[in-house]
């Protein structure tokens, strides 16, 4: 469902934003059909469309005939005109990317997460690692509207702070959202990195697509990102989609929370590498329980279910089953509509969860027999938590607000 505008002046700002979301959303609009889908009357789309092609954020793309009539002239964003570096910081990948006004990832680099227990040397890293991002993409920095970075729950929203992760141990109120703008000499945002994911996937949808939909987030630590009526939900300090807690396993090991089988100790990449070696699925004695050493355990028990080991492939068969117990609590509370599964450990898990997920899902959900559900796996890759901590710049600039940082930097 495409926004609307309002015709008062005092709302300039806003009805830019709904015309620059309609253009990027529908990837060509011409005046008349930006005036009914908006509905805005033609003059202020006029008025708005004039300001956007003097600042080069638009430009006119050919005319099109609708049959009887004059030909229309057909709007799009130009796509170099402006970029968001987006960051991902993962317990055991850090991703960062440049990211187009139009969508396209221009330049990227990953590493593994180097000592993700000491803050100050990851500031440090993740400054070179934007720099360098910037240097490869070629493109002019007064281009650049600021960075994003999506990073592990909990944050501070409002003051940009890093508090407490579980698998971040040592980050105690970390202001990283201040020490990368203050590197860099940025604009910076901070999110989860389940609502960046969210926001990404909401970013590449056509319209009227994504009203309401769940975002599970696989890494280091699960979680899910919301968007409900077409809305991102961050909840009331930014810390939304926390679902380490809910029980999938009744009889499962004991929780730190006190109950037994959590998603936090029965889904996650570690408890599962760990039942793996329990049930010498996996061979005992693994070098470090960091996260890279959990990524690569994990990465072998794939290979071995791929390469038709029984016990893998029915551990991981079990574990799909479990998140899709979770997935159902979220589905059941909040009656989405789709279900889009990502991350780092998404591309390795895919045809096992895939093939798990769905039916489980369906059998659980309580309004099965009003709508139906799709679980999809995000067609944005493991770079989909970088991408969405850009999509937070972009989507701060071209989704309606009373402020657009595009028109602020042009």
């Amino acid at each position: 469902m495409a926004r609307r505008g309002a015709n008062q002046p005092s709302v300039g700002g806003y009805n830019e934003a709904v015309v620059l979301d309609q253009i990027r959303r529908s990837h060509g609009h011409s005046r008349v059909e930006l005036a009914d889908a908006t509905g805005l009357s033609a003059q202020t789309v006029s008025n708005i469309v004039q300001r956007l092609l003097e600042a080069g954020i638009v430009e006119e793309a050919g005319r099109t005939s609708s049959g009887r009539g004059k030909p229309r002239t057909t709007l799009r964003l130009v796509g170099t005109s402006r970029y968001a570096v987006g960051v991902h910081l993962d317990p055991g990948v850090l991703s960062v990317v440049v990211l187009g006004i139009d969508g396209d990832v221009v330049a990227r680099n990953t590493r593994a997460t180097p000592d993700p227990h000491d803050p100050s040397r990851t500031v440090g890293v993740v400054t070179r690692d934007i720099e360098k991002v910037i240097v490869d993409s070629g493109i002019d920095r007064d281009r650049i509207v600021g960075v994003g970075i999506a990073a592990p729950g909990p944050i501070d929203a409002a003051r940009g702070v890093i508090v407490d992760p579980p698998n971040l141990a040592g980050w105690h109120r970390v202001p990283l959202r201040d020490a990368i703008a203050k590197e860099t000499g940025l604009a910076v945002m901070l999110d989860k990195d389940v609502t960046a994911a969210a926001v990404a996937e909401k970013w590449v949808a056509p319209p009227g697509d994504v009203q309401n939909f769940a975002f599970l987030y696989l890494g280091t630590g699960l979680g899910v990102g919301l968007v409900i009526g077409d809305e991102v939900v961050r909840g009331g300090s930014g810390n939304a989609g926390e679902i380490g807690h809910i029980v999938t396993d009744p009889d499962g090991l004991p929780c730190g929370c006190g109950m037994r089988g959590c998603v936090a100790v029965s889904c996650a990449p570690a408890p599962v590498v760990e039942e793996a070696e329990r049930l010498g699925v996996l061979p005992a004695g693994r070098a470090g329980s960091d996260p890279l050493s959990i990524d690569a355990a994990l990465t072998a028990l794939v290979a071995l279910a791929d390469g038709g080991d029984v016990g893998a492939q029915d551990l991981l068969r079990r574990a799909g089953a479990r998140v899709a117990r979770a997935l159902a609590v979220v589905s059941n509370l909040l009656d989405v509509d789709r279900v889009v599964l990502g991350g780092p450990l998404w591309d390795r898990v895919a045809p096992w969860y895939s093939a798990t997920i769905p039916d489980a899902l369906e059998q659980l959900r309580v309004a099965r027999d009003m709508h139906p559900v799709t679980v999809s796996g995000t067609a944005l890759g493991s770079d989909v938590g970088a991408i969405g901590a850009a999509c937070l710049i972009l989507d701060e600039a071209l989704t309606p607000r009373t402020t657009s940082l595009l028109v602020r930097h042009a």
